[in-house]
């Protein structure tokens, strides 16, 4: 039998274990950091959902204005003054001395500030129907969309009409929010009967 001394043993300094710990931090600070952009990622979604939704609801009563404007409405404009929103069945049309870019002198408000205070707000028919709620929910909007049209005047034939139609609609809440604008030409048709005799 061979015996050996204890002194004689290698010193062990715990070298591997340090290394193992550091290891895990480093690991574990790698995971949380990933969790975390995770969380982020899903809150960037969502955000960009929202402002989708908000910019489809205010493409939405901006076409709307362009189809009552093709379907023969808004022959005449008149002074619109803040007020009470106008319902989309009845719709108008705005004079340009009192559009949305002149409503700061005239003590409307702001064109960047929503609701405006005068409109046409426009909530889509079954089977399309906005859920409308100021309490945030899920698939719900904040506010009804709404347009604004402005009459420009007439085209330089005298055949047509310009008018300026801005839409604006909410997401869920009222940090989301769109504003959509477009220049639209209402032309008269004119068809010769004694061409084709």
């Amino acid at each position: 039998m061979i015996f050996r001394q204890l002194g004689s043993l290698p010193r062990q300094s715990g070298m591997v274990l340090v290394t193992s710990l550091l290891l895990l931090i480093v690991v574990t600070l790698l995971a949380v950091g990933m969790f975390r952009s995770f969380g982020l990622d899903e809150r960037i979604a969502g955000n960009v959902r929202e402002k989708q939704r908000a910019l489809n609801a205010a493409e939405t009563a901006e076409q709307y204005a362009e189809f009552w404007l093709a379907a023969g409405n808004g022959a005449s404009a008149t002074a619109c003054a803040a007020g009470p929103p106008v319902a989309y069945t009845v719709g108008q049309v705005c004079t340009a001395t009192t559009g949305l870019a002149n409503s700061v002198s005239l003590g409307l408000g702001s064109p960047t500030s929503l609701p405006w205070p005068t409109a046409v707000t426009y909530s889509p028919q079954a089977p399309t129907l906005m859920n409308i709620t100021t309490t945030p929910a899920q698939g719900s909007y904040y506010y009804t969309p709404a347009f604004y049209i402005t009459f420009l005047g007439t085209t330089a034939n005298g055949q047509g009409k310009i008018y300026q139609i801005d839409g604006s609609g909410y997401g869920g809440s009222p940090d989301t929010a769109a504003v959509v604008e477009s220049t639209y030409l209402v032309q008269a048709s004119v068809t010769c009967v004694s061409c084709n005799q």
